[in-house]
């Protein structure tokens, strides 16, 4: 799986390399910004490595976290594959957008849009005002 991780590490970079040289936007900053991302890469899978010793749980955490980093540099080298002019088929495309919305920030896609306010409030948490009412009755 680590194999798998070297390899599309290095397809990345180099996929986006090639994509920022045909925008003209290949500059020596982000390159090593971008080295430095994937050394960091390699830190948290090490890091997560040695949480699993401490743990004794075989591989479980390091896997997750290389499972993690995998999905994350193969959307990338599809989106730079995009960049560079290859065709990317539709579903591929409405996949990245619901999986870019949910990529831990916090954020919702572009095009969602919520039928009320209430639909971002889960049920089993009430604002302050309405436990307050809730109680009073």
């Amino acid at each position: 799986m680590l194999g798998v991780l070297l390899v599309f590490v290095i397809l990345d970079y180099l996929t986006g390399i090639a994509a920022a040289g045909m925008t003209g936007k290949l500059e020596s900053n982000v390159g090593m910004f971008g080295i430095a991302r994937k050394v960091f890469i390699f830190a948290m899978v090490s890091v997560a490595h040695l949480v699993d010793g401490v743990l004794g749980d075989g591989h479980l955490f390091r896997d997750a976290v290389a499972f993690f980093y995998i999905a994350n540099e193969l959307l990338s080298i599809i989106e730079n594959g995009g960049r560079l002019g290859a065709p990317i088929p539709p579903v591929i495309r409405q996949a990245i957008e619901v999986l870019k919305g949910k990529g831990g920030t916090g954020e919702l896609p572009r095009n969602y849009t919520p039928e009320s306010k209430e639909s971002f409030v889960h049920s089993d948490h009430k604002d302050a005002d309405q436990q307050t009412r809730d109680e009073t009755k």
